[in-house]
């Protein structure tokens, strides 16, 4: 064959390709260098990160630990103490009943007693994030102001921190500052993106930006979906085509993480339950636990719906996206 015209052809499969990631750019118009970034700096101490819920209960609960007597009215005080931090009716009369049978002698052991059936409610699920598969595809869901679009980029600088290159899929195509929301972060955090017409289908963009993952060999697939509010069916609908889009090739979604915002305390609960029945969620990322009083919510939503909490924001910053440590989260919320 001539020559030239081995060049052409060989010209037009790289523009195919390159095609699949047409907005996978950084300022400027060049393509994303998906390099590997040095590992985050660890971060503040938790107790710290949850200071108001810590003040919030601790103060209270210290107030009722320093009672002389363990008696009933101290026993319904503690329930009253722990249902006022959003734990959920039913965790708070599982916590207190199970305390009060280990019987203990004094304030101190109480407070001991409490933190460890707490963790107990907490321990035992598997909060690892599952990034195998080639790519894996970990599917972002949750409504409007939950700090999706954050927890994304959090997410990715993680990742990336971890070795694994990462590329993003802007599949929410009806917020008009979405698309250009995401593509600031991914310039931030330096992984690629892909986006869609305003107004494209979401489906058609997450495979897209499948198909630009396995072009690329790519490690891992985050798909940002738009906001939208649990009791919308149709909008809930959408989810369950994308997430059937990503598969129709036989990939998996490796991951659905449900974001929420952890300053809407029991309104989370039927935000999640919905979601779940929806999507089939993996695992929650709670966020903004640094500004609210209502921490103690992911025991109510663990306990009821027995869904793991695997990452939790604790700030603004990009390393601030932090494991779910059920230990230091109960020691940080009863605020010894």
């Amino acid at each position: 064959m001539d020559p030239v015209i081995i060049a052409i052809i060989a010209i037009i499969v790289l523009l195919a390709l390159g095609a699949a990631m047409t907005t996978a750019r950084r300022r400027g118009g060049s393509s994303p260098t998906l390099e590997k970034r040095a590992a985050a700096p660890a971060s503040p101490e938790l107790r710290e990160r949850l200071d108001k819920t810590r003040r919030a209960l601790g103060e209270r609960l210290g107030a009722a630990f320093g009672r002389a007597r363990l008696d009933d009215e101290f026993w319904s005080e503690l329930e009253a103490i722990l249902i006022g931090a959003d734990l959920g009716v039913g965790a708070a009369a599982s916590i207190v009943e199970r305390a009060r049978r280990r019987s203990p002698a004094d304030g101190g052991a109480a407070r001991d007693a409490v933190s460890g059936e707490m963790l107990g409610l907490l321990e035992g699920r598997d909060r690892r994030l599952d990034v195998s598969g080639s790519p894996a595809v970990v599917l972002v869901v949750g409504v409007n102001g939950s700090g999706k679009t954050t927890t994304i980029a959090k997410l990715a600088a993680a990742l990336q921190g971890g070795g694994k290159s990462v590329v993003l899929g802007a599949a929410d195509t009806y917020r008009a500052a979405a698309d250009r929301q995401l593509e600031v972060w991914a310039d931030r955090v330096g992984v690629g993106i892909v986006t869609g017409r305003p107004g494209a289908d979401p489906a058609s963009v997450a495979y897209d930006a499948l198909l630009a993952a396995r072009s690329g060999s790519v490690d891992v697939l985050i798909v940002d979906t738009a906001g939208r509010l649990q009791t919308k069916q149709n909008l809930m609908d959408e989810l369950g085509k994308i997430a059937r889009v990503l598969q129709r090739d036989g990939e998996r979604v490796t991951e659905v993480l449900l974001v929420i915002d952890g300053t809407t305390g029991q309104n989370a609960l039927s935000q999640a339950r919905r979601f779940a029945e929806s999507v089939g969620v993996t695992g929650i990322v709670m966020t903004k636990l640094d500004g609210t009083s209502r921490g103690g919510v992911v025991v109510a939503i663990e306990q009821e719906l027995d869904i793991p909490v695997k990452l939790i924001g604790v700030g603004e910053g990009v390393d601030d996206l932090v494991p779910f440590d059920p230990a230091r989260f109960v020691d940080a919320l009863m605020g010894r």
